[in-house]
């Protein structure tokens, strides 16, 4: 029987990788409801050859959109709008599989609502786990719902861990004979950029990532390995686990997509060419396999790997988002909030891009952490957070 899809952000590097996934398996899925920000014309093309039954887009875009629709003849997709229609896209009783795409906070409460309604939610965005781990948790746990992770690190942690690994007991120490996490980083675009040089990098060079296709916030977190951090909160949550149990582990060819270490000595290790439609597939269709378009690793053509630390001098925001986990409470929504804000002001050229974690660590530090044990405080935090940050990037602008 096919399974019905919702995603939330269709029109990003994640949303096109699942559509990509989903048109060759046209007997197993059918797309239920897409969602967009601003890329219309984007959103039109998906919903002429895909046949969504709802589009969702902030509503300052609706009109525009419904012209594009009577434009092009589309008269099957109903139009919902803000942050209602996206709740009501993913907890939808005909929807079975919810991927969670929307970069950075934004993706909060739609995620939340699909894990409420029990579905099986393909979590590509980290923010919402960062911001409210333990809710999003206990959640899952509470309304059965299958949370599986799309970000290549995650999913490649997933197929390592033993069977029934996520669904046993959270305490956060290891169990099942693993000894230890190592979450693998490509390094970014700066890996071998003297601290100096970085004080004079422009957001082109940022985006610019050796390894992967991304967009643009995405792509400063990695040159800055924010993304980094927020991956290792996020490894936290999903696996239960200790943040002094994850290593981060720079692996410049993004070949290893992470590792995980056992009692006995044994390291196993998920190897691939970079590309998203793997574990997109992956989590689409656990416990079974589908196809890709990926073509399978050619170990010949990649005779060496490289490992080596994290320079944590040179890329702070690593510490930071230790820091935030260890505190814990409304400590990791504070830093996802403040980086949003300073990766924005650094994308529009008004600060530097060292200025980023520097605007994050003054933001962690002015805001009063408080326990994460409610949905309203860590949105408050969150919307502190931004308030402080933004300040901060008008006193550090560029002048």
């Amino acid at each position: 029987m096919s399974q019905s899809v919702c995603i939330l952000g269709a029109t990003g590097s994640i949303g096109e990788s699942t559509l990509k996934v989903l048109q060759q398996h046209p007997e197993q899925y059918s797309v239920f409801a897409v969602t967009a920000y601003s890329r219309l014309e984007k959103l039109v093309e998906i919903c002429k050859q895909f046949r969504p039954q709802i589009a969702v887009v902030p509503s300052t875009q609706q009109d525009r959109l419904a012209d594009l629709f009577k434009q092009h003849q589309i008269d099957h997709t109903e139009i919902l709008t803000d942050e209602s229609g996206l709740v009501a896209v993913a907890e939808h009783s005909q929807v079975d599989i919810v991927m969670a795409a929307i970069v950075g906070a934004a993706g909060l409460l739609p995620t939340l609502a699909a894990v409420k309604a029990g579905k099986r939610v393909l979590l590509a965005n980290k923010e919402a786990l960062v911001m409210s781990g333990d809710i999003m948790m206990r959640a899952a746990e509470q309304h059965q719902a299958l949370l599986l992770p799309v970000d290549s690190e995650h999913n490649a942690i997933f197929q390592c861990l033993p069977n029934g690994y996520c669904q046993s007991e959270r305490t956060g120490q290891p169990k099942q004979g693993v000894s230890r996490i190592l979450l693998t980083a490509s390094g970014g675009p700066f890996l071998n950029t003297s601290l100096e040089q970085l004080q004079t990098v422009t957001p082109a060079q940022a985006c610019k990532h050796p390894n992967w296709s991304m967009g643009q916030k995405i792509s400063v977190d990695s040159a800055t390995l924010m993304n980094k951090g927020l991956e290792l909160i996020e490894a936290c949550h999903l696996f239960s686990i200790l943040e002094h149990f994850v290593t981060v582990v720079i692996h410049p060819q993004s070949i290893i997509h992470s590792m995980v270490q056992y009692v006995d000595g044994s390291t196993l290790a998920q190897m691939g060419n970079p590309d998203m439609c793997t574990p997109i597939a992956h989590a689409l269709a656990w416990p079974n396999r589908i196809s890709t378009p990926v073509d399978a690793l050619d170990v010949f053509a990649h005779q060496q790997l490289n490992f080596q630390q994290p320079d944590t001098v040179k890329f702070p925001a690593l510490s930071l988002a230790r820091y935030a986990m260890q505190t814990g409470g409304t400590a990791p929504a504070i830093l996802n909030a403040a980086n949003e804000i300073a990766v924005a002001a650094f994308l529009q050229e008004k600060i530097k891009f060292t200025a980023i974690p520097e605007i994050v660590e003054h933001t962690l530090n002015t805001v009063e952490n408080m326990p994460a044990n409610s949905l309203e405080t860590i949105l408050q935090a969150d919307q502190f957070a931004r308030n402080i940050a933004t300040q901060r990037v008008s006193a550090l602008g560029l002048k």
